[in-house]
């Protein structure tokens, strides 16, 4: 939630992060945002039609947090980032969104993490 609300609101995401997170909250939101050019580009190209700016801004956090998981996060298997992107797009965002999700996080998938 503090990313969404950093992306919306413009305050800093270390303003709004719940001093009770747990480590590994910290870590993902923190390579969130150490990595966000790098996430924002990925999304961007996989995103086809669509502008970084048009994708909801809930979407592009959920995009953000699996893509970090997926790319940066070894402890975390691959399916498992996906599948938590996309239940988290089912039970937060638009009908539309869990296929939308699926799909950017399995072409980056494909592209960037088999491919290396």
């Amino acid at each position: 939630m503090a990313l969404y609300q950093s992306d919306v609101t413009g305050r800093p995401v270390e303003d709004l992060l719940d001093r009770d997170a747990k480590p590994f909250t910290r870590e993902l939101v923190e390579a969130v945002e150490r990595d966000r050019p790098e996430l924002d580009e990925l999304i961007s190209r996989h995103s086809e039609g669509w502008t970084l700016e048009r994708i909801a801004p809930l979407e592009r956090n959920i995009l953000r947090v699996g893509l970090a998981e997926l790319l940066h996060r070894p402890d975390v298997p691959a399916e498992v980032a996906i599948d938590e992107a996309i239940e988290a797009a089912k039970e937060l965002c638009s009908a539309d969104a869990p296929g939308f999700v699926n799909g950017i996080l399995a072409a980056v998938h494909r592209e960037e993490v088999t491919s290396q």
